[in-house]
């Protein structure tokens, strides 16, 4: 397959829906630097193929995206009123926590299905699913079947409530799948981008699915999340945060594993080449995000635990709940507790991985969080 080339994939994505607005052009900075990574990468045939594929589809849903909101400026005037977002280090328990807080009835999750589609369609009738659900659900659950070591280390399916960067990936920006930003020129580039950008059309976006499905209290979950803190405070104002701490040495580990397994289909991958990479690109995360945290309000974010989690989650949530000054209702503890009796530990599988495997040693990587460790006083025995 030839190279990607940028002109190419905007003019297929035009014709795949006759559409031509693809909104403000700062996206094409993003875009120019995500073909020329893939272009660069020792892509297998595969690969090309899908990211690709990929570009396409996520530039014709931004023209759609721009076309809903031509068609229904009232979108823009609503109110993304006192999300409350999880982030800390990926694989500290983030994704076990933001599932279990969805369950309270009153919040509103970003599920996976609506992160990969957030356009309205305009011909369902009252009622009716989204015939896109179904269609990514016969996707996720084929691959959970071709790829069960993946779902061991995060198990997704079309209503999980899924990370926000699926959401952000419309404004070519962003981690994208997580694989990009350990490349190169892309790597570089995000790392240096102010992010006010990115959030403001992000916030456009929840928007767009508020006015569809509509949520009294948006519930938000990504790792990425600390690369933009001073962002997000900028970009919702009443916006509540709860960072989840867990063990560096079991953290990039983890995440060097599932990186490393979202790469494997698409190219061949020197584990011990990558796995400092991963290492810097999280811990630089982790610095910039507990420095933006240092200028902002204290009491916007509360800190929680993987351990404690793991050994009393509905009291991480009493406690979270609590700090900032929510109900924390017997409908929500109910549902909360049914979602823990439906979902124990390794339900999908262990996820096995080692720090030795990605050419990291204990030592190189308790240096590196040393700073992290000591402020939140963390076991690393």
């Amino acid at each position: 397959m030839d190279q990607l080339d940028q002109e190419s994939v905007l003019d297929e994505a035009r014709r795949a829906t006759g559409l031509t607005d693809f909104g403000r052009d700062d996206f094409r900075e993003g875009l120019a630097m995500l073909v020329a990574t893939y272009n660069a990468a020792p892509l297998s045939e595969r690969g090309r193929r899908r990211n690709h594929r990929r570009l396409v589809e996520l530039l014709s849903t931004r023209l759609r995206i721009e076309d809903a909101w031509r068609r229904h400026p009232e979108i823009l005037q609503r109110r993304i009123a006192r999300p409350m977002v999880l982030t800390g280090l990926p694989r500290s328990g983030t994704s076990a926590l933001f599932s279990f807080l969805a369950r309270d009835p009153v919040t509103r999750p970003l599920l996976l299905w609506e992160a990969r589609n957030p356009d309205p369609l305009y011909d369902l009738a009252p009622g009716q699913t989204d015939p896109r659900r179904d269609a990514l659900e016969a996707r996720f659950a084929e691959g959970r079947k071709l790829n069960p070591e993946f779902t061991k280390v995060h198990f997704a399916s079309a209503d999980t409530p899924e990370e926000c960067v699926l959401a952000q990936a419309f404004a070519l920006h962003g981690v994208q799948m997580g694989f990009e930003v350990m490349l190169e020129p892309y790597g570089s580039w995000y790392r240096a981008q102010d992010l006010h950008g990115l959030y403001a059309y992000y916030r456009d976006i929840l928007k767009m699915l508020d006015w569809q499905r509509p949520g009294e209290r948006w519930l938000l979950k990504a790792p990425a999340h600390m690369w933009g803190i001073d962002a997000l405070i900028d970009t919702f104002p009443d916006v509540s945060i709860v960072w989840s701490h867990r063990n560096p040495l079991l953290c990039v580990a983890s995440i060097c594993s599932m990186t490393q397994i979202l790469m494997a289909p698409q190219m061949d991958v020197d584990k011990e080449q990558l796995g400092p990479v991963v290492m810097d690109f999280y811990a630089t995360s982790l610095e910039r995000g507990l420095a933006a945290r240092d200028r902002a309000d204290p009491a916007r974010f509360v800190d929680v635990t993987h351990d404690d989690f793991v050994a009393d989650s509905m009291a991480v949530a009493k406690r979270v709940y609590s700090h900032f000054g929510l109900e924390f209702t017997p409908a929500a503890q109910a549902a909360m507790a049914e979602h823990a009796s439906a979902n124990p530990r390794g339900k999908h599988g262990k996820h096995e991985y080692s720090l030795d495997e990605f050419g990291l040693g204990r030592d190189a990587v308790l240096a590196r969080f040393a700073p992290y460790v000591e402020r939140f006083r963390i076991d690393t025995d």
